[in-house]
């Protein structure tokens, strides 16, 4: 993994973006020779959007129509007393 300083990445920060789509090799970002940001590469995807990626990973565990608190439990439905 590579690293820069931030001013060498403040300087030529459209370059390293275009290394690391080239390459596919992340660079991580030094502030006072700490790190303090990666720049990783998209991962590659055949999904037409973000959410066609999450396709077959939820489990419905129950009722996912009913409210999870009774009706009494709602502020709103309370009667206010005068």
């Amino acid at each position: 993994m590579r690293s820069l300083k931030a001013s060498e990445f403040k300087a030529k920060c459209l370059a390293v973006l275009d290394d690391v789509d080239r390459t596919g090799e992340s660079v991580t970002i030094l502030k006072r020779g700490r790190p303090v940001a990666c720049l990783i590469p998209v991962p590659l995807s055949s999904a037409r959007c973000p959410q066609e990626t999450l396709a077959g990973t939820v489990e419905i565990l129950g009722d996912i129509i009913r409210p999870v608190l009774p009706a009494s439990a709602w502020e709103a439905n309370r009667q206010k007393r005068r």
